[in-house]
């Protein structure tokens, strides 16, 4: 273990936006990981202690600016250098999980509505889905847009279980992975054997699929891992392996790097993940991260979202995900 401890004498105040620097305390598990990370680079504290539980972080590189998700006060907040952290959408209709599609429109998940919607670029709402087979969806959490345009999001129970990330309603469907057509807006479940999936993401060639199960955040007893799927005619999915098994609380959201490793987040930081699955490294952060997105100049800075502060750090790669 590496770096200096959070807080200590490595801590320095100030920076663009009101940010707040600390020397970044890394996990070697493999001399691999030291490729990965920047020796002088610090752990940038973006924002903290400002929010209720954040998530959903999604770079919006032509806007220069970092979008997340404050679910229970329901709001999504917008971050830039420049300017720091202000309301982007309030109500957000406990928004959560974001991404872009290809013409650069956001694509959220919504708690409040159930449904999966699409920002288009006047500013009018467009419902992508809220409902599988004449029954709602549970609560849309986390979404990723493949190359064909074709929508890909996970449905777990998380915003309507309690009146905390939503309206607590009753479940009309099991937590499922669902693809959205392109062409005609036909829906489909792809992975159905989850107990509540979460973040997903693809390989960069989009042959693979990962996506994490958080059910061990209701159920102690539940599995701890991220599954990968082959990516069968760009449309279905197959076998579904245990990929990694996270060792320290449970893997939400996920990115990967250009050279295919997966990032994901964990109850200590964020874990850089081989694709072999073999743990290579930990960035450790001073509390829970729930979800990460790369962005920046080259797509070489990590954001993170914790319980309740936003981080990014300079990483030795770059992220694969669009835009």
């Amino acid at each position: 273990m590496g770096g200096l401890v959070f807080g200590g004498s490595g801590s320095a105040t100030g920076g663009a936006g009101g940010s707040r620097l600390v020397r970044p305390e890394y996990e070697v598990c493999s001399s691999t990981f030291n490729r990965y990370v920047i020796g002088n680079a610090h752990l940038k504290i973006l924002a903290e202690n400002c929010f209720e539980w954040v998530e959903g972080p999604v770079w919006m590189g032509d806007a220069g600016c970092l979008l997340f998700s404050d679910i229970p006060n329901n709001r999504i907040c917008r971050w830039t250098e420049e300017t720091g952290v202000s309301t982007y959408r309030c109500p957000s209709n406990y928004a959560n999980g974001h991404t872009r599609d290809r013409q650069g429109r956001l694509i959220s998940c919504e708690h409040g509505t159930r449904r999966v919607t699409r920002t288009e670029h006047d500013g009018s709402i467009t419902v992508v889905a809220d409902q599988f087979e004449g029954r709602k969806l549970n609560s849309p959490n986390d979404v990723v847009v493949k190359s064909d345009g074709s929508i890909w999001f996970t449905d777990p129970h998380y915003g309507i279980a309690t009146d905390y990330e939503g309206y607590r309603s009753e479940q009309e469907l099991s937590c499922n992975v669902y693809r959205v057509d392109p062409t005609d807006g036909a829906m489909e479940a792809v992975a159905t054997d989850f107990q509540c999936p979460n973040g997903l993401a693809f390989s960069p060639d989009e042959s693979l699929l990962y996506i994490s199960d958080t059910g061990a955040a209701y159920d102690p007893s539940a599995e701890r891992h991220i599954r990968v799927f082959d990516v069968v005619d760009g449309c279905s999915l197959r076998r579904g392996d245990v990929f990694h098994k996270v060792d320290v609380g449970v893997s939400d959201g996920i990115r990967l790097d250009s050279d295919g490793n997966v990032w994901s987040s964990a109850g200590d930081g964020v874990h850089c993940i081989s694709p072999q699955g073999k743990l290579l490294g930990k960035i450790l952060v001073p509390e829970k991260v729930s979800n990460l997105c790369f962005g920046g100049r080259a797509k070489h800075v990590l954001f993170m979202t914790g319980f309740t502060s936003v981080y990014s750090i300079v990483v030795n790669r770059s992220g694969v995900q669009w835009p």
